[in-house]
């Protein structure tokens, strides 16, 4: 049974402009909501294509769909799998376009509290953070091996902590004297290495270095790197693609992404100085004699932001952005 509270869930589903009979791809299944939602719009003719890295997920979600009465399972092709290998997995399922895909990047309840995944610093439990349970690297891992520049790195890049430095030194001292096991252990000692004023604020300091560690045993930025341009090409014209982010790491990549295929491929490092002088046109100069057009138009201008009212019952949507784009 999940306990995960699905967040921008009317939002989503009313921006994805769904219809009787769509094929639709929940690239991040997690605790199932959105997917719920988009059986019951796709009706009996529909299909929904449900990925999620995590295989415990995917087996909740069956289970729970097994007791509807709306033949949803018959509908449903689950993916134990990756969304950055969006492309490779619909080729494997002889699905050549899709109506609509919908990513959210949040970590699921389920898994930040659950103890087996040593997510959360909230949590006493052995340091691992994987979603993917057959993968080698986990936090535990890189805690205790990676060098001090690499934590520095991963702290600053992925956390945006100021106190990387203070952290990382601390972590790979501590270590000499024992592995680093626990998420209780390693939240001590990143308390431990912030100054004393920034220990009882409204933010764990543990925060950022363990959002941090997460993004680094998942690939989580790289991944949406790979993820957004495929799930672009598998759309049909008038296809919509929606993506929640929770942070401004991801946001930052989803803003980019979308907004350079709705601009055309038009770089700005070319002037039209450059391409007169060639006596081709931009495009010809930047890209050979082929024209480029934009793939997406942005249906949302600005992200959609979860309600007060769903802030005050899930305080966990209040970083939650909701970016939607269409293909053209």
């Amino acid at each position: 049974m999940t306990i995960h509270k699905t967040v921008l869930l009317e939002e989503a589903i009313d921006q994805l402009n769904l219809k009787k009979g769509d094929i639709v791809v929940d690239a991040t299944l997690g605790g199932g909501g959105h997917s719920e939602a988009i059986l019951g719009k796709i009706g009996n003719g529909g299909k929904l294509v449900a990925i999620d890295l995590d295989l415990n997920a995917i087996e909740r979600f069956k289970s729970k769909i097994k007791n509807l009465k709306s033949k949803s399972e018959e509908r449903m092709i689950a993916v134990n799998g990756n969304f950055a290998n969006l492309s490779d997995i619909l080729k494997e399922l002889k699905i050549e376009k899709v109506n609509a895909i919908l990513a959210d990047l949040g970590w699921s309840s389920d898994q930040i509290n659950n103890p087996e995944y040593g997510m959360s610093f909230q949590k006493e439990a052995e340091l691992d953070m994987r979603y993917d349970r057959k993968q080698e690297l986990t936090a535990k891992k890189i805690v205790n091996e990676y060098g001090q520049d690499n934590l520095e790195r991963i702290i600053r890049e992925y956390g945006e902590e100021k106190f990387y430095k203070n952290i990382a030194k601390k972590i790979v001292g501590e270590r000499k004297n024992k592995n680093i096991e626990t998420t209780a252990e390693l939240a001590e000692i990143i308390t431990k290495a912030v100054p004393e004023r920034y220990r009882h604020g409204k933010i764990n300091p543990a925060t950022r270095t363990f959002q941090a560690l997460r993004i680094e045993v998942n690939g989580e930025l790289e991944n949406l790197k790979k993820f957004i341009p495929q799930a672009i090409e598998a759309l049909l014209p008038k296809g919509r693609l929606g993506i929640i982010s929770f942070h401004s790491l991801e946001d930052r990549i989803v803003k980019k992404i979308l907004r350079e295929n709705a601009g055309g491929c038009i770089s700005s490092s070319a002037s039209s100085g450059e391409a007169l002088r060639t006596g081709l046109s931009a495009d010809e100069f930047l890209y050979g004699r082929k024209s480029c057009r934009p793939k997406i138009k942005a249906i949302t201008k600005k992200p959609i932001l979860p309600s007060e009212k769903e802030i005050l019952s899930n305080p966990r949507s209040r970083s939650a952005k909701l970016r939607v784009a269409e293909k053209v």
